[in-house]
């Protein structure tokens, strides 16, 4: 009896199988090593995608503030040439900028030259905006990694991409309460390292998003966080703590 139009077919599902793992999957590694969680179990870093948002982000560096937290940006391209001073200020206060894409494409279904495209553009753009060196860091968009990536991370100058540990669906309006609830998990015990949150600041789709309920959830915790003893660190700062594969990606 011949196997093979049985094998056959069900290898090739197991193989496309474990390519969308790898390619949606925050925890892969399938397509490159990506950076995941802080080195430390008292070590939050907050980042945020599809901004800079004029509605949202302007808050949030103002709640920053107050509580000497730095955080991370993950800038679409077509919005920081859309908002380059709110781009400058974001970074004045001290705050990490990084790459997310120039259009927030799927890349997934991006060739070669198109992702090479994205990430320059979205390079250049946050590098004329705020006069310094263009990013070392990317994440891309819904978390989606093509195994053409890796190789143009490094030809576009990129350190690594950052993912996450902790997602917590704020990227629809909701009452605040929501997100406050959903929030109570970060930092939870017995962790031997910190989490990476995602959040949004921005949509992807138009400026002005309403992303008021991430506000109002962050000054409910920040205070809590703080008075717990957690540091809140951006990429660069976690990334050089040196705390293994999924904390320090490489070329």
């Amino acid at each position: 009896m011949n196997l093979l139009p049985i094998v056959a077919p069900g290898a090739a599902l197991a193989a496309a199988g474990i390519a969308a793992w790898g390619a949606v999957a925050p925890s892969s590694e399938l397509f490159g090593p990506t950076l995941r969680h802080t080195s430390s179990s008292r070590k939050i870093a907050l980042t945020f995608d599809d901004g800079p948002n004029p509605a949202v982000t302007t808050r949030l560096v103002e709640l920053f503030d107050r509580y000497s937290v730095r955080a991370t940006f993950f800038l679409v391209g077509k919005f920081v040439r859309a908002c380059p001073e709110l781009v400058k200020e974001i970074s004045a206060r001290g705050h990490l900028i990084a790459n997310h894409t120039d259009t927030h494409a799927n890349l997934i279904f991006e060739s070669r030259a198109e992702i090479r495209g994205e990430l320059a553009r979205c390079q250049d753009a946050i590098a004329e905006a705020t006069g310094a060196a263009p990013p070392r860091w990317m994440r891309p968009p819904y978390g989606y990694r093509s195994p053409l990536l890796q190789a143009e991370i490094g030809r576009a100058g990129l350190q690594g991409v950052v993912m996450w540990s902790k997602s917590y669906w704020d990227w629809k309006p909701q009452p605040p309460q929501r997100l406050i609830e959903r929030l109570a998990r970060v930092a939870s015990p017995g962790r031997t390292q910190g989490d990476i949150v995602l959040m949004h600041d921005g949509d992807h789709r138009a400026l002005g998003s309403d992303r008021h309920h991430v506000v109002a959830a962050l000054e409910h915790w920040l205070p809590r966080w703080r008075d717990a003893g957690m540091e809140f660190v951006t990429m660069e700062s976690s990334s050089e703590t040196g705390a293994g594969r999924t904390d320090s990606p490489r070329r």
